[in-house]
């Protein structure tokens, strides 16, 4: 990117809250691919991450980035005749334990392939990785790790630094700003596959819904599905005390799969790793039940890979 293009840019995004002006798809999709390829520099690097912080991303904004960031990373083929669940793991637990695993667990148990990709660690909270790996579930080391790996009826984990190191390079910048930035948006809705999947995705406040429901059934129809609801504690998991509404998007409409009601249900007595890991293989045991958030979760996840497939079946 050109040096006057980039000063054009950070003038229109940079002019605070209310008077910044939006980027058009393609400028939002040439500025990000040059983020992402270390070619704008640290200073300005620094100016556009904070301007749309302030601002916020629009949804041309957001497709233009997605669109480079996908482009910007070798894909992954699932096995023959599947349909894999995706999984974004950026938050962790900060106070209810981490139930990521869990639903990929449950998912996987009905003979779906489910790739999470995440970060490893996080200093305040409790990760997916972390959690997983006291469940025996270690990260893949590589890409040609998880290609010779089967997928099928396992869960598997691949850091975003080995998935996509580019962008990993971007969140990490987060160390060094204090804030997250449209890196952390973006690598919550990526699609690793070259082949169909379906995308779980999140979001914490309720207007945040609306907003990922015009994306995925207006701005995203090229990868379409995926389901969509309000996390906990910014993980792709329903909140365990709560009746979740999942919403199933293909990339034209929206279907609401309503949970039958909330329940009162026994979780772990921490957030601790190792406390999780052991609750969760109980859980699978039959010992202690599956919290109606998480069942009802996993059951609309089921769901939603039996459609898809159906469809890829009839196309």
């Amino acid at each position: 990117m050109a040096p006057s293009e980039l000063t054009r840019i950070i003038k229109d995004i940079g002019r605070g809250k209310n008077a910044a002006r939006d980027l058009s798809r393609d400028d939002a999709r040439a500025l990000f691919a040059g983020m992402l390829a270390g070619d704008v520099p640290d200073l300005q690097l620094g100016a556009v991450l904070m301007a749309l912080r302030i601002k916020g991303e629009s949804l041309d904004e957001l497709t233009g980035f997605l669109e480079a960031c996908e482009a910007s990373y070798a894909h992954l083929t699932a096995p023959a005749g599947t349909v894999p669940l995706v999984i974004p793991a950026y938050n962790g637990a900060r106070q209810l334990p981490n139930l990521t695993p869990l639903l990929a667990l449950l998912v996987a148990r009905e003979g779906v392939p489910v790739l999470i990709h995440g970060v490893r660690t996080d200093a305040a909270r409790v990760t997916t990785c972390e959690v997983l790996a006291a469940l025996g579930v270690a990260p893949v080391a590589s890409l040609n790790d998880q290609k010779n790996s089967e997928l099928n009826h396992i869960v598997t984990f691949i850091p975003l630094d080995v998935l996509a190191p580019p962008l990993a390079r971007l969140l990490a910048l987060r160390n060094v700003l204090g804030v997250r930035s449209s890196g952390h948006t973006v690598a919550k809705l990526l699609q690793p596959f070259t082949t169909p999947a379906v995308r779980l995705t999140s979001v914490t406040h309720p207007e945040y819904v609306l907003r990922m429901r015009e994306f995925f059934t207006r701005h995203d129809r090229h990868n379409r599905h995926a389901l969509l609801l309000r996390g906990a504690e910014g993980e792709a998991v329903a909140h365990p005390r709560r009746a979740p509404q999942m919403e199933w998007l293909d990339g034209q409409s929206a279907q609401l799969w309503e949970a039958p009601g909330e329940a009162a249900p026994v979780l772990p007595a921490s957030r601790d790793a190792q406390v999780t890991a052991a609750w969760i293989r109980e859980v699978l045991d039959g010992r202690q039940p599956i919290p109606a958030a998480i069942a009802h979760q996993a059951a609309c996840c089921v769901k939603a890979v039996r459609l898809v497939q159906e469809l890829e079946c009839t196309a």
